[in-house]
């Protein structure tokens, strides 16, 4: 274990103990907690969040890829926020990865993968309704989740990969939350500890090749799955956001990029995860709503976007 992924842990652990302390689950919400989705019973496993509203009725779903640095992390970390986005009429999917440096990427790319063929498989079983998956994914988790994106619906891209994307998915859209996108270890576009992340990520720590394999950007095609793209004012990797709004735009996929706070009003990194903020509310409102836009009809595009 690196100083850096230690680092990483014991600090985004006392975080997250603070902001998520006493937080139960909802009353209206129905859980199905530890479900193996892989041969690892010990990283790979899911949880599935429904409205009690909802039971019976086929639900759009939502998969979380959770944040943490590529190196931290579980389901437990990300459940209230979960079951909150599944309070707005969605099942949501929330999973634990294999993480680094115990496991290199592409580990958590191919378990995002394995999670998604899962979904399809049990889509029965809890009432998915498969024409509508959606996905969101913060800081590394947004990463994940554009790599992810990519491979769907970029066969060159996808051919880098020994797993396989179940035939014809892709996800109806996406929302990318203070992500990590493009990884430059010699440049200034990438802050310091990501930089030394990437040796516990990375089986070369980093090499032209990996990098190259691991930019978002570069592998983002028309057929990228509309986005929901957010940041704020105080996001360590804010910069980030415009960089991937720039190759969106040129590829003409649509999406919605939205930079939260003001100068009075400082946002942290991930600050949607917080279940006791307004901001986060306002934030998430406007990602399912977006994501809903896509339910009205098959063929409808977001208002927003038209």
């Amino acid at each position: 274990m690196s100083q850096a992924s230690d680092m990483v842990r014991e600090n985004f652990k006392k975080g997250d103990d603070v902001r998520d302390a006493g937080l139960t689950t909802p009353e209206d919400i129905i859980r199905y907690d530890d479900i193996v989705y892989g041969e690892d019973a010990q990283w790979q496993v899911l949880d599935v969040y429904r409205p009690k509203a909802g039971a019976g009725e086929r639900l759009p779903v939502i998969v979380s890829v959770h944040g943490g640095g590529w190196v931290y992390g579980d389901k437990e970390r990300y459940q209230y926020y979960c079951m909150n986005l599944a309070q707005r009429g969605f099942a949501v999917v929330n999973f634990t990865y294999r993480l680094a440096p115990e496991y290199q990427f592409p580990a958590s790319l191919e378990d995002t993968n394995l999670v998604f063929t899962w979904l399809l498989e049990h889509a029965e079983e809890y009432d998915f309704d498969t024409e509508h998956v959606f996905g969101v994914g913060d800081s590394a988790g947004g990463h994940v989740l554009g790599l992810y994106a990519a491979a769907c619906t970029n066969p060159a891209y996808a051919a880098e990969f020994s797993f396989q994307i179940p035939e014809g998915f892709a996800p109806t859209a996406v929302g990318l939350n203070c992500g990590a996108y493009v990884i430059d270890l010699e440049g200034e576009g990438t802050d310091g500890l990501t930089k030394l992340l990437m040796a516990d990520l990375l089986p070369d720590k980093g090499n032209a090749r990996e990098l190259a394999l691991i930019d978002v950007t570069r592998h983002v095609t028309r057929a990228f799955p509309p986005t929901f793209l957010m940041t704020a004012t105080g996001d360590f990797l804010k910069n980030q956001a415009p960089m991937l709004a720039s190759v969106l735009a040129s590829c003409d996929v649509p999406f919605i990029y939205r930079f939260y706070g003001d100068a009075e009003h400082e946002l942290g990194h991930v600050f949607h995860c917080n279940m006791r903020s307004e901001d986060a509310k306002l934030c998430n409102d406007e990602e399912c709503g977006f994501f809903k836009e896509f339910c009205k009809s098959r063929k409808t595009k977001p208002s927003e976007i038209e």
